[in-house]
């Protein structure tokens, strides 16, 4: 289970040879350093793109980016909701490690508000890369934390952990960034404030008409502050949908906020500016930029361009939109000359929303032929994710790789590209996927891969080389709702404790390399092997957890409830208002 590190000196020599680049004396290959581009869809199904198999939603540019690279059909994210998900992107290692999980429900990040983030003793990859002289460069979703003792400290913020430049929403989008039907938090919360406003308020109307019919006596300082919080609960209730757009819908240029709620119809265009100059402005130098896709996670902001135009209402234009902008910014490249010398990768952070769906339309995600998505802990649909390499003239080009391979391994992979070291003082659970992307490896280094929800084991997938068979194991799964469904309809995202789940015994067993879509669990009846497989993914647990350490849970509720004292503000907190994009003269010191 420990790290089987590839060393730089034999990464160095390898890829200066397919470049052309012969070492010097002293063995300085950094010529041969890539530009890195990193691509980042969010809630994407892998079924919702033509080089996976689609034939109804058009990704021209993905699909060009599979024939000239690399291909992965395999490839997991570490977990099925976001932010656990990204903060194991940025530092290779399971969320569970750096606390970026929870142990009551919260499976992310609530408000920008928070003092929960990614702790500051992680280390990412762009902090590395950026010891290592690169430029380093966010645009796009964070929704890993912000500050942690004042709305100004930045501890969690992108700048703080490696990125020499942020552009984006330091929290994430959402349907109550629209006011949408659809409601991560807005509803729940107008729900519980309105009956809450009922019992106050029927508490006051008792207690003053038992005063005015002298059936009670006493002083009616009861009867003034049951109806204070009345007023209180009722107003709160009813500008709740404007707070959330205010506190959590914005946009921030490294520590400056220039847009506070944001303007929606202009943000892809100001996206792709900012990736743009970003690029024109490092051309010179080697860089990494981490483009994190908006789309496409509901409200599905489109464009008027893309309106109306897929077979797939508003999800399928909101796809169509973003495999444009991926065009665009590749196009960027080839304009700066730069794609023979810049890996490109894509992904998504986890699987297509089942949920989000209302009435008669679908707002989430197509999952293909794998079962479950979006927040149902270990099942396929959730956690399988597009995994796209390009790197022309040293990644060969239509290469389809069916190994187990996981959004962790970025971390080893790009560290090592840019010369810098895979750090020894904690456990990496990436593995380097060069030699695999290359063709010099035929095996995934990924023996086992667990799955968690939260801070719970849902299941284990386990490669058996000797027998070339991929066996999933399963613990705990959702319990889907209503009876018969394929997801949690009705409950935003499934859970991943509590009654509303299966915990089995035995576990459920499936074949992935016969039975991606965990169609059919095996049986001791009916899989010679059941209890062989059954104790070696046991043992694999066991030394697992061997690896891990206690430590503060960043998503449990004290470091996920909104603080006021933790909110940014563009302007006197809470008139949290300003609009830079539209007249950046007004702009005061902004940071370039």
């Amino acid at each position: 289970m420990l790290p089987r590190e590839h060393s730089w000196s034999w990464l160095t020599v390898t890829v200066g040879v397919l470049l052309g680049v012969r070492p010097s004396a002293c063995g300085d290959l950094s010529g041969a350093r890539p530009n890195i581009l990193l691509l980042m869809a969010d809630d994407f199904g892998i079924g919702d793109i033509g080089c996976y198999g689609n034939n109804s939603i058009r990704t021209p540019n993905i699909d060009r980016l599979a024939e000239d690279g690399v291909m992965l059909t395999q490839h997991v994210a570490a977990a099925s909701v976001c932010t656990p998900s990204r903060a194991a992107f940025l530092t290779g290692r399971y969320p569970l490690r750096s606390g970026m999980v929870s142990s009551n429900g919260y499976r992310v990040l609530q408000w920008t508000g928070v003092s929960g983030g990614l702790p500051t003793n992680e280390t990412t990859f762009a902090k590395i890369l950026k010891d290592k002289g690169y430029a380093t460069g966010l645009i796009g979703k964070w929704h890993l934390g912000l500050n942690c003792e004042s709305s100004n400290d930045h501890c969690h913020h992108p700048l703080n952990h490696g990125f020499d430049h942020f552009y984006g929403m330091p929290f994430s989008m959402m349907g109550d960034c629209i006011h949408w039907e659809l409601s991560e938090k807005r509803a729940g919360m107008e729900h519980k404030l309105n009956v809450c406003f009922q019992i106050m308020a029927f508490t006051a109307l008792t207690l003053t008409t038992g005063k005015l019919t002298h059936l009670t006596s006493g002083s009616w300082t009861p009867v003034i502050w049951s109806t204070i919080a009345a007023i209180l609960l009722f107003m709160t209730s009813y500008f709740m949908g404007v707070l959330i757009v205010h506190a959590d819908c914005f946009l921030m240029r490294n520590h400056t906020i220039t847009e506070q709620p944001m303007h929606f119809q202009r943000t892809t265009s100001l996206i792709l500016k900012e990736a743009s100059s970003f690029v024109q402005r490092n051309k010179h130098r080697p860089f990494l930029l981490f483009v994190s896709f908006l789309h496409v996670h509901t409200p599905l902001i489109t464009t008027e361009t893309f309106h109306g135009k897929s077979m797939h209402g508003l999800y399928g234009d909101n796809t169509e939109e973003m495999d444009w902008m991926l065009g665009q910014i590749l196009a960027t490249l080839d304009m700066e000359g730069l794609t023979n010398s810049t890996l490109v990768y894509f992904t998504s952070d986890h699987g297509g929303s089942l949920e989000a769906q209302l009435r008669n339309n679908q707002y989430g995600g197509w999952n293909g032929i794998y079962k479950g998505g979006k927040g149902m802990g270990g099942w396929e649909g959730g956690i399988r994710v597009p995994g796209i390499f390009r790197w022309p003239g040293v990644l060969p080009a239509g290469r389809v790789i069916h190994e187990p391979t996981s959004l962790m391994d970025v971390f080893p992979t790009v560290v090592q590209l840019g010369g810098g070291e895979v750090p020894q003082d904690r456990v990496i659970d990436g593995r380097d996927l060069l030699p695999l992307l290359l063709g010099t490896a035929q095996h995934s280094d990924h023996e086992f891969l667990l799955h968690y929800c939260e801070n719970f084991l849902h299941s284990v997938r386990w490669l058996q080389r000797d027998g070339g068979r991929l066996w999933k194991v399963h613990y705990t799964t959702p319990v889907f709702h209503p009876e018969g469904a394929s997801a949690c309809y009705g409950r935003g995202v499934c859970p991943c404790s509590g009654d509303q789940v299966a915990h089995h015994n035995p576990p459920l067993l499936f074949d992935l390399s016969k039975d991606p879509s965990e169609a059919h669990a095996l049986t001791p009846d009916t899989e010679p092997l059941f209890y062989q497989v059954m104790d070696t993914v046991a043992w694999a647990v066991e030394e697992h957890r061997q690896t891990l350490s206690p430590v503060p849970l960043q998503l449990d509720t004290w470091g996920n409830i909104w603080r006021p004292w933790l909110q940014p503000c563009c302007g006197r907190f809470p008139l949290c208002w300003c609009d830079w994009e539209g007249d950046p003269e007004s702009l005061p010191a902004r940071e370039s």
